[in-house]
């Protein structure tokens, strides 16, 4: 089996990648990252240092965007992967609210180049989307029939791809099942997120910034949680199907913030709150029985744990 994984330099694509790669002895990986700012070689660093100590090569790393569609096309049909993964994207919603161009030109007209390789290939394509498309929630949690209302430019560029692969699904027919995750926490994160950022700066006594009143809502999933159901959907998962992969971890994140500096022994005092982010969604919650109930997914890492641990390879790396 080979797998071609986009932004598998990335955060959720590096963790994917690692867990694959440890998981199946016999699989090959293709990294095609542009390495952008959030994109970093030293994510798979330990991939390659496992690489040359064994006699067959399992990873390669190519460079390149896939808003190149000719580059693009031809790394597919030099390396012939069975199944592409498609992580690569803008996902930061600060940075789309200053300036959206960059979300629209990779999330959609990137995500369309793919779509197009993986159709006329006839190759299958997971395709990962995110709960945000679903825009906020403020009571019960949205299924896989939710509406699509994205509340920031970015999550309406993922919303745009989200809707482009399900219509590949239905003209198509093309083999492809979209994933959308949680909020994902863990190693590898760039440190603009709530999580890594919180942590950095709690490291180096900087303030911590806070949105508001701290209250906004999310369900947090451990990466490798997320990476081990993506696994799932590869093995078990249909064509043509949607499912939502949740942490069943809600947190408000001004608790997220406080859990923080506990664990890392930093006054309260640290905490900035600063004016709320345009179009802040309230509440994120996902519905993940559907994979739970056809596929007999569960998330394993609780959010006191999965926090800690990401603690400590932040500290590690300090």
């Amino acid at each position: 089996m080979k797998l071609l994984v986009t932004g598998g330099s990335g955060f959720i694509g590096s963790n994917f990648i690692r867990h694959m790669y440890r998981s199946y002895p016999s699989y090959e990986f293709i990294n095609f990252d542009a390495l952008r700012y959030a994109g970093n070689p030293d994510n798979t660093a330990d991939i390659v240092e496992a690489e040359k100590n064994t006699n067959r090569s399992r990873y390669s790393f190519v460079l390149g965007s896939i808003t190149d569609t000719e580059a693009f096309l031809g790394s597919v049909e030099r390396h012939r992967p069975d199944i592409i993964v498609h992580f690569a994207a803008e996902s930061h919603v600060d940075r789309s609210i200053i300036d959206s161009a960059e979300f629209i030109n990779s999330n959609v007209v990137g995500t369309h180049a793919v779509l197009e390789v993986a159709r006329k290939k006839g190759i299958r394509l997971i395709h990962i989307s995110t709960d945000e498309i679903y825009g906020d929630v403020p009571v019960g949690e949205s299924t896989e029939e939710s509406g699509i209302v994205p509340s920031n430019p970015y999550a309406a560029s993922k919303a745009a791809a989200d809707v482009l692969a399900q219509s590949y699904i239905r003209t198509y027919k093309a083999p492809i099942t979209i994933i959308r995750g949680s909020n994902n926490y863990g190693p590898f994160q760039f440190p603009e997120k709530l999580i890594p950022l919180m942590i950095t700066n709690a490291l180096q006594d900087q303030p911590l910034p806070v949105y508001g009143d701290g209250q906004n809502i999310r369900d947090w999933l451990y990466v490798e949680d997320h990476c081990s159901a993506i696994d799932r959907v590869l093995t078990d998962g249909k064509a043509g199907e949607v499912y939502n992969i949740g942490g069943h971890n809600e947190w408000a994140n001004i608790d997220i913030v406080k859990l923080i500096l506990k664990e890392l022994n930093k006054p309260e005092t640290l905490i900035q709150y600063v004016t709320d982010r345009l179009g802040h969604d309230r509440r994120y919650a996902i519905d993940a029985s559907k994979i739970e109930k056809e596929l007999g997914w569960t998330p394993s890492m609780t959010f006191e744990v999965g926090i800690k641990k990401t603690i400590d390879w932040y500290l590690k790396k300090h």
